[in-house]
């Protein structure tokens, strides 16, 4: 079971290339077919996670030097070192009880979702895993405390979304299995009711002379250019000693507008490949089930608007997250959420895209980055025994708010 957890489950171009073969070969497709199909959805995969490295590589660092600058510290990777080490294995039950739980959920109920984000099958076991321990569950109980939760979650947030999620790609092959959920649904709440769909984002009139601007590489490299520069000369441990903050600058924005192209190549190559593939399941084995992918899938339908709902975000949240420390409303140091901003506040602008156009991108966005904000403040507090440093960097979105009602719940049984 532990080399299945770490060398399958938690490897999300071996996983999808597995799914990708089971389906081919239930469809019976010819074995050069099969395996064709089966590499290429893992190469996408790889693409796909590529790119994103690169994004994140980019974005880091300026969370890093706003940490430091606070003199906040946190554990080094991208989970809680200590905690994983005492709870990883609980973590690890969890992930294969509740995969059970949810494959079961999906072939006998009307809720058809398949998640397959890879690294999320882990992370959402991670803390609701943190929560129980935060609410006194210990041993088997904490197992499957935390196996039921990720379950519920994995089968019943995409599901929940998913009239968003069409209305937005206009595609009703997939879901979205990310936690951007809740940060989405108010986005395309708001968006709906103070929206207008006549305007889109991608239809945004530039000069000819700004045409460049339409192409979200160009975009992205130039935002984030910008950004090192300011905060470059705002926080000087932002630019690694000896090193020119300009020409810093230009290498982060050439490397996140390569790592945009690299990321939607990815997608691509994927939804191309795996879609096909997992219909080969669908029809076998669980019957109209769709596959619930990573957010970045949506990136590609509306790449103006990922844009947009980044600078939106990133601003409203930064404003909030200033005078939240400055009146210690909730008694810890926050730090610039820009891992949220970009990937769950991304997401969630092209959700309200899809339901109120333009406008509805921007004023969705201001409102989800208010929640995002309150989320990651509050979840901190209740994990200020187990994950509150990676709470704080990777928090205000669903891992936060199902935290917290995670914690509750195990505080009645704990």
């Amino acid at each position: 079971m532990q080399f299945i957890t770490n060398n399958i489950l938690r490897n999300p171009p071996v996983l999808l290339g597995l799914i990708a073969m089971i389906g081919l070969i239930i469809q019976r497709k010819s074995f050069a077919e099969t395996i064709k199909g089966t590499l290429m959805a893992a190469f996408g995969m790889v693409v796909l996670n590529e790119g994103v490295g690169m994004l994140s590589g980019v974005i880091a660092p300026i969370n890093t030097a706003f940490q430091t600058t606070l003199g906040i510290t946190t554990a080094e990777g991208l989970n809680d070192v200590t905690f994983t080490k005492s709870f990883g294995g609980t973590v690890g039950m969890a992930m294969f009880v509740g995969l059970i739980i949810h494959l079961l959920i999906a072939r006998f109920t009307p809720v058809k979702t398949v998640f397959l984000t890879g690294h999320m099958i882990w992370w959402f076991p991670f803390i609701f895993v943190a929560a129980g321990v935060e609410g006194g569950l210990t041993g088997g109980i904490l197992i499957a405390f935390g196996a039921i939760c990720s379950a519920l979650y994995w089968s019943f947030m995409p599901w929940i979304m998913r009239k968003y999620v069409w209305d937005a790609t206009e595609d009703d092959s997939f879901l979205i299995g990310h936690p951007t959920g809740m940060l989405s649904l108010v986005s395309g709440f708001v968006a709906k009711r103070v929206g207008n769909k006549k305007k889109s984002t991608e239809d945004l009139k530039v000069p000819e002379k700004l045409s460049f601007f339409r192409e979200i590489s160009v975009t992205g490299a130039l935002v984030i250019f910008i950004m090192y520069l300011v905060v470059g000369l705002i926080i000087p441990a932002l630019i690694e000693e000896g090193a020119s903050t300009v020409m810093t600058s230009i290498n982060s924005g050439l490397i996140f507008g390569a790592g945009l192209l690299v990321m939607l190549y990815g997608v691509r190559l994927l939804i191309n490949q795996i879609v096909p593939a997992f219909q080969g399941i669908s029809e076998k084995l669980i019957p109209n089930a769709k596959p619930a992918f990573d957010c970045p899938i949506l990136f590609n339908y509306k790449p103006n608007a990922v844009i947009i709902g980044f600078l939106v975000a990133m601003i409203t949240s930064t404003i909030l997250i200033v005078i939240a420390n400055t009146f210690n409303v909730f008694g810890i140091m926050l730090v610039p959420l820009v891992i949220t901003s970009f990937f769950e506040c991304g997401a969630a602008a092209v959700i309200g895209e899809g339901q109120g156009g333009l406008r509805g991108s921007i004023i969705g966005t201001i409102v989800a980055s208010v929640v995002m904000v309150a989320l990651v403040g509050f979840s901190a507090v209740i994990y200020s025994n187990t994950i509150q440093s990676w709470i704080l960097i990777f928090g205000g979105n669903d891992f936060s708010l199902f935290g917290i009602i995670a914690k509750f719940i195990a505080s009645i049984f704990g």
